[in-house]
């Protein structure tokens, strides 16, 4: 039974890591939005503050025929992304019709602003703060604080959680 996760989160939190990392322990695909809505033109226009929804229903809409078939075959997914429109959650959840869970990894605003300082491609500063915002306006499914733990801790504890799939 093939399912999908949703790991959402501030930039900054280490949803990359993360993914990669729990990718290797399920067998799954890795998608990353930052790079879907890229390729698509779709993404954050300079001057603006957000991506706005209309743009991520746009990309729920062409990627999904491609998701559900992967789930179809049978492989896993993880989808990682900020996820700051609890609308585009539903939409996802609401056309791919397969077990799911998301979890909502949590840090505060300091420690996102240092790791997005160490990367090479990082988004400065106040786009940080504005995401941060965005996605600090609800939670949704489990939330996992990061502060103090490392990836693989994580990893560990998504992990413990997706066994209820085969419970």
């Amino acid at each position: 039974m093939s399912y999908y996760v949703i790991i959402r989160g501030p930039a900054g939190v280490g949803k990359s890591t993360v993914s990669k990392l729990l990718a290797e322990k399920i067998n799954a695909d890795v998608v990353n939005f930052d790079i879907i809505m890229d390729k698509l033109g779709l993404d954050y226009m300079p001057g603006d503050k957000w991506i706005p929804l209309q743009k991520f229903l746009k990309a729920d809409e062409i990627m999904l025929p491609e998701f559900r078939e992967k789930l179809e075959s049978g492989n896993n997914l993880i989808l990682d992304g900020n996820f700051y429109h609890k609308e585009q959650i539903e939409d996802i959840i609401s056309k791919l019709d397969f077990s799911h869970m998301v979890f909502t990894l949590k840090a505060d605003l300091k420690a996102c602003i240092e790791r997005d300082k160490s990367r090479n491609d990082g988004l400065g500063e106040q786009a940080t703060k504005d995401v941060f915002e965005l996605v600090s306006e609800f939670d949704y499914g489990i939330n996992i604080d990061t502060a103090g733990r490392n990836a693989l801790q994580i990893v560990d504890e998504i992990v413990r959680n997706l066994d209820k799939f085969s419970e």
